[in-house]
C-alpha cells in the first residue's frame, strides 16, 4: 500500500468514527491554492476542521507530536479559508484526530479544539 493510500484509508477511519459519534462529514480533503483540510465535520452548530495524523508505530513519537508550529498555522489559516469559501461565519474549532497502530486494529484517539483560531 503506498503512503498516499495509507493516508486516505487514515482518514476514512477517522471520518468513519466521527459518524459514528454523531458527527455529519461536510467535505472531505477540502483543498484551495494553498492548503488543504482532510475533514470538515459538523456537530451540532458546532464546524470541526479535522487534521488527521497516522503513525503505524510511536517508534519516533506519537502522531499528535507530528503537528508542528508550521502545520498549526497552516491548520488556523485552512480554518479561515474554508470558512470564507464555504460563507460559513458560525462557531467553528480546529480537531485533530489520531491514528496509531496497524490499520486493522487502529487506537484512534479525537483531541478537540487543539489551536486557537
Amino acid at each position: 500500500m503506498s503512503t498516499v493510500e495509507v493516508g486516505r484509508a487514515a482518514e476514512q477511519l477517522a471520518a468513519d468514527y466521527l459518524e459514528s459519534a454523531g458527527y455529519g462529514i461536510i467535505s472531505r480533503n477540502w483543498r484551495n491554492r494553498w492548503c488543504e483540510i482532510d475533514i470538515v465535520a459538523r456537530l451540532g452548530q458546532q464546524v470541526h476542521i479535522v487534521e488527521v495524523k497516522y503513525r503505524a508505530n510511536t517508534a519516533y513519537g506519537y502522531a499528535a507530536e507530528y503537528i508542528s508550529r508550521d502545520k498549526s498555522a497552516r491548520l488556523i489559516r485552512a480554518a479561515a479559508a474554508w470558512c470564507q469559501a464555504n460563507s460559513h461565519a458560525g462557531p467553528y474549532q480546529i480537531d485533530v484526530i489520531t491514528v496509531e497502530g496497524t490499520l486493522e486494529r487502529p487506537q484512534i484517539e479525537h483531541l478537540e479544539n487543539v489551536l486557537e483560531a
